[in-house]
């Protein structure tokens, strides 16, 4: 007996999530970790069987329970685990065996989090390297542009034919808006001017600025704010800009694709012990962008990011690139999930 409590006082003392079952996969023991992981409570749920509390794949769940069965060792790799709550995780587990095959303790490490870094990571590695190009690029293009446009000038005071100057208004006229596509590509040149903002001041703005250019489309903006965030420190202007991109884009797919009862939500949230680009924030504004219409293709959403990506057949796919740099120049950063009837972008900014 005393045996038993002092490995139950070891197990609960652990930040890993660890459950202890018996030869059925009953429940014995659940420690703190794993109760906050599976939302459940060790007192109610024991003698109860393990694998009712989520879904996974039968025979990953034939698997463990012959591991404890038979008192050997299980390890499952990346297994999405749905909890009778409805949320999803990604874990890895393992099963090891009880003296004597009593059971099993099974150790369980949620990935959520590290796969959700490792993807941040790769986003901004990328994004700065697809700046760099399109830095690279626009040095390349602009010089030639301005000779060109320069030529064109000059050649336009020698001509006298009315029709001669007009071919070279239009090399001047493509000229400037080559030019002005590659400013765009570029971004904003100025640093932020930080100053402590409200953040539903920015969504109430850019709110206004789309109900005024949408006056004649139903599209329904539902606001769920949190209105304990505090101000963050940012440049009104540009968060506005990315925010409006980022919303219009909605807006823009929603009218297209003529979905019914169209609806974009603007949602904000303080979420806690929070990591952007490998660097830890205690606090940071979450705000998620959510509308329910037709989703983006599963051979685009890796890319939207991107300068010139688009699914749209008017689309210039600079937007969600220029909203990304912007967050970025702030220290955020903007995700991007999306399956049919529901597209959310997540934009994270630190505070403090």
């Amino acid at each position: 007996m005393n045996e038993q409590l002092n490995y139950k006082s070891v197990l609960d003392n652990l930040s890993t999530a660890v459950v202890v079952v018996d030869t059925s996969l009953r429940l014995t023991h659940l420690n703190p970790a794993a109760e906050m992981l599976l939302a459940l409570s060790n007192n109610i749920v024991l003698g109860t069987v393990f694998s009712d509390y989520f879904q996974e794949t039968d025979s990953a769940r034939q698997s463990l329970l012959k591991a404890v069965a038979d008192g050997s060792q299980f390890t499952q790799r990346r297994s999405i685990w749905q909890i009778h709550t409805g949320k999803k995780y990604t874990v890895d587990y393992s099963v090891t065996p009880l003296p004597d095959n009593k059971g099993g303790i099974i150790e369980i490490n949620q990935l959520d989090r590290l796969l959700r870094i490792s993807r941040e990571e790769a986003l901004i590695s990328s994004q700065e390297t697809t700046r760099n190009l399109v830095r690279s690029m626009a040095h390349e293009i602009k010089n030639p542009l301005g000779g060109i446009r320069g030529a064109a000038q000059l050649l336009s005071r020698e001509l006298t034919s009315p029709d001669q100057k007009e071919f070279t208004q239009i090399i001047i006229q493509e000229s400037d808006r080559l030019r002005n596509l590659v400013d765009r590509m570029l971004g904003p040149r100025q640093l932020p001017k930080l100053q402590s903002i409200s953040i539903h001041e920015i969504l109430e703005h850019v709110a206004a600025v789309i109900k005024a250019s949408e006056a004649n489309s139903d599209i329904k903006i539902i606001r769920d704010y949190d209105p304990s965030i505090p101000d963050i420190k940012g440049d009104k202007d540009q968060l506005i800009q990315a925010f409006l991109n980022i919303i219009r884009n909605a807006t823009q797919s929603l009218r297209e694709s003529s979905t019914p009862s169209a609806q974009i939500t603007l949602r904000t949230r303080i979420q806690r012990q929070f990591t952007i680009g490998g660097q830890h924030h205690p606090l940071v504004c979450g705000v998620r962008i959510i509308d329910n219409g037709p989703g983006i293709a599963d051979s685009l959403i890796d890319d939207i990011f991107y300068p010139m990506i688009t699914g749209r057949a008017e689309g210039t796919g600079l937007g969600l690139a220029i909203a990304q740099n912007l967050i970025q120049q702030h220290k955020g950063l903007v995700e991007c999930t999306s399956q049919p009837g529901q597209t959310d972008f997540s934009i994270y900014l630190p505070l403090g």
